[in-house]
Order: structure tokens, then C-alpha cells, then sequence
């Protein structure tokens, strides 16, 4: 489809973010499963009261940047080790796992 339209002159579709869940089920879910409860002891329980309270923006920053939860043994890496994740698509999953898991 792309090539079609550079050889036709049209213009080229721009590329979307990925979808949060896509994003999640891909990257997060081995460590934070798939009901956000955790998947390895010390793994943050999404679904705990006030767990994604937290701004959008500390959130990304904690997802982006890697962040080790008080008291967990290990660190999450920066953007679930996944360097090809943009904003967007962090925008996205954070959106998703709100939706999701969020009370």
C-alpha cells in the first residue's frame, strides 16, 4: 500500500502510535501480567487502591526513565526495556492500563 502510493504521488500515510494494549500485552505483561496484578513477587499490583493515582506525567517519566517501587527487589527498566517505544506509545499504554487496571 505504501509503495503503491509513493509510485501513484500520493501522499504517504503518517504511522500511528501502537495501540496501549498492543504495547502491554507486548512489553509489560511479563512482568505485570496480564490482570496488572503482578507476575513476579515485588512486581507493583496495578490494581492496589491509588497504584496509578499518579500524574500522567510521573507516570511517564517512571515508565520512560525505569523506576524501582519502594520496597520491590528489582527496578523496572527504562521503557520496559523496549527502546523503540515512543512517546506516544507510552502516552498510550499508560491510557490503556488506567482504563484497564485503574480503580
Amino acid at each position: 500500500m505504501l509503495i503503491a502510493a509513493v509510485l501513484s504521488g500520493a501522499a504517504a500515510p503518517a504511522f500511528a502510535a501502537r495501540d496501549g494494549r498492543t504495547i502491554y500485552e507486548g512489553t509489560c505483561i511479563v512482568c505485570h501480567g496480564a490482570d496488572g496484578k503482578g507476575a513476579l513477587p515485588g512486581i507493583p499490583d496495578f490494581t492496589a487502591e491509588k497504584r496509578l493515582a499518579s500524574s500522567e506525567a510521573t507516570l511517564l517519566e517512571r515508565i520512560r526513565d525505569g523506576y524501582q517501587s519502594p520496597g520491590s527487589p528489582m527496578a523496572m527498566p527504562p521503557k520496559g526495556g523496549d527502546a523503540s517505544l515512543t512517546d506516544e506509545d507510552l502516552k498510550a499504554v499508560v491510557e490503556y492500563m488506567k482504563k484497564t487496571f485503574g480503580r
